[in-house]
């Protein structure tokens, strides 16, 4: 049966996740997915944790062996090293790293979105913090998933590096929105308004608790839609009809005790040559 996993952030966290894909069935020393299974991983490989250099050596052997099945997204820390970036992270990768990652996005390895159609029907945009309603706008408000990632995937400057500044931001971009205020937010007052919500979404960055002591970091109207999933660190908040779902694990600098990637069986990937005109 197909399946999509989803991985939220990696954060310097080589052990993390080899555990993680370890643990789906792959084989992390010869970077072998099983039979039907597509990785989505979500961005924020690098830093804050031990080692960043070994998280981009694992994602290169997939990327390498199996470059159809390891779909990779950009995060707000690799975004940084790339062409119309701001860097913000004080301890750098160093040069070899940085010319990797500015490599994957020239060769388009490194994607901003990706459309997914759950068993269900449902179809899903995952970027790696969320498409705000202010940014969805300014893409001429794209009706699905699908054609909301192949706009996204062309990269729109200075869209997708919008945000990271103080204070609210309600068309920040993919890499930057934050859950609460910037992205649920403003699209349950865009379905309050009488807006409709076009899809559902998945994404990583942040979230709309604190994991290390349950609490919540969010606005109330947010809070009274979510519902959390403590162990596996996944939060899902309810809009007009569909889920939007946090999967950032929140490792730090020491790593999360417990948590796992999202899994869709029977899913699958809308890949580039199925996406509708827009």
């Amino acid at each position: 049966m197909a399946r999509v996993v989803v991985v939220g952030d990696v954060g310097g966290h080589p052990g993390q996740l080899r555990d993680a894909l370890s643990s789906l069935g792959a084989d992390v020393d010869r970077h072998h997915l099983p039979e039907g299974m597509t990785v989505v991983q979500v961005g924020d490989l690098v830093d804050r944790g031990p080692d960043s250099r070994a998280v981009l050596a694992i994602v290169r052997g997939y990327l390498e062996n199996q470059p159809e099945r390891w779909i990779q997204l950009v995060g707000n820390h690799e975004s940084q090293y790339l062409p119309g970036g701001a860097e913000f992270w004080p301890e750098r990768l160093d040069d070899a790293d940085a010319d990797l990652l500015r490599s994957w996005w020239a060769e388009g390895r490194l994607r901003v979105a990706v459309a997914i159609r759950t068993a269900d029907g449902d179809d899903l945009l995952v970027t790696h913090a969320g498409l705000t309603v202010g940014a969805w706008r300014e893409l001429a408000e794209p009706p699905t998933a699908a054609i909301a990632a192949r706009l996204l995937n062309e990269r729109p400057q200075p869209l997708i590096f919008r945000g990271g500044e103080f204070g609210v931001d309600r068309a920040a971009g993919p890499f930057w929105a934050e859950a609460g205020w910037e992205l649920h937010e403003p699209w349950l007052e865009f379905y309050a308004g009488g807006g409709f919500v076009p899809f559902g979404q998945v994404h990583g960055h942040s979230q709309p608790v604190r994991f290390a002591d349950r609490t919540w970091r969010c606005p109330g109207r947010v809070r009274q839609r979510a519902t959390v999933d403590w162990s596996a660190r996944h939060v899902r908040v309810r809009v007009g009809g569909r889920v939007f779902t946090a999967i950032d694990p929140k490792h730090g600098r020491t790593g999360a005790a417990e948590w796992t990637p999202l899994i869709l069986d029977g899913a699958e990937l809308l890949t580039a040559h199925e996406l509708p005109s827009a």
